[in-house]
């Protein structure tokens, strides 16, 4: 099996909304979206499949060499990933530390399971979804380098969206990414979320978080210079998609998360994607 072809199964496996708004690239930054969303992909799998933490830390320690043999002139990576994603960090000047930084955030899922303040959480979302726009934004190409900050709170946005979808889930787990303020301030306690009961005083919590969430795309989509819009529409296309799920979650009473986990289907992630393409993103 070629190395692209490894990540294109490694995408369509997920099922995930990350790659709805690509499909409408020219073939070369398409490939370079598969390779960097199965390089995303790999490591997040060592955090939620790996548990043993010493284990899970070594693996992404050998994450490092690998992107390491990536930068590396006469480097010669092992896995079908990161030979995959070698030409596109040169073709598309993607940099080793934001690439890196990813692997950060990762190992902040291992030492971590609760953030003090949202302040706190933003820096745990730029390793894990900041960066991970900023590298979409240079694969798309622009003009203006505000373009980055756009690419940035598009990411917090999304990972937002991601963490709300995923309360339940993470909570099985045993994390929660939701800011110990904010469940002080809505007088949830962890327990709560840990063991699944669901309050009014969740629906509340929920309702802010969502509410963040909201304002956080607004933020972005102004902060996205008129020069590059064209450019940036399928990275607008994924924002799309997933504002819509956010306004799912929302109408269905935003407190079943701890139940279960939403989804927009399929077909619909493709209309909402064809007319994002035509008429723009507006939350």
């Amino acid at each position: 099996m070629q190395p692209l072809d490894y990540c294109r199964d490694k995408a369509a496996a997920s099922g995930s909304s990350f790659l709805a708004g690509f499909r409408f690239l020219p073939p070369e930054k398409r490939d370079a979206m598969t390779a960097l969303y199965a390089y995303c992909r790999e490591l997040d799998d060592v955090v939620d499949d790996c548990t043993d933490t010493g284990v899970a830390a070594v693996t992404l320690n050998w994450w490092r060499l690998e992107l390491g043999k990536v930068f590396a002139a006469d480097g010669v990576p092992e896995h079908p990933v990161m030979q995959a994603l070698k030409p596109c960090v040169h073709t598309f000047g993607l940099p080793e530390n934001e690439l890196a930084q990813i692997i950060d955030g990762m190992d902040m899922d291992l030492t971590r399971a609760r953030y003090n303040s949202f302040a706190e959480l933003q820096t745990y979302c730029q390793c894990v979804a900041g960066v991970v726009g900023r590298l979409i934004a240079r694969i798309l190409g622009f003009q203006n380098p505000a373009t980055l900050d756009y690419a940035d709170t598009m990411g917090l946005a999304l990972q937002l969206t991601n963490i709300i979808r995923d309360v339940g889930e993470d909570a099985r787990m045993g994390r929660i990414y939701l800011p110990i303020e904010d469940l002080q301030r809505f007088e949830v306690p962890a327990a709560d979320i840990l063991h699944g009961r669901s309050s009014e005083a969740f629906a509340r919590l929920m309702a802010f978080q969502i509410e963040r969430a909201r304002q956080t795309y607004r933020e972005a989509v102004a902060l996205l210079p008129a020069e590059d819009r064209r450019s940036q529409k399928s990275g607008l296309v994924m924002a799309a998609i997933y504002y819509a799920l956010l306004r799912e979650i929302e109408l269905d009473g935003g407190g079943n998360v701890l139940k279960y986990k939403l989804a927009i289907p399929k077909p619909r992630k493709l209309r909402i994607a064809l007319k994002t393409w035509i008429g723009g993103f507006r939350p």
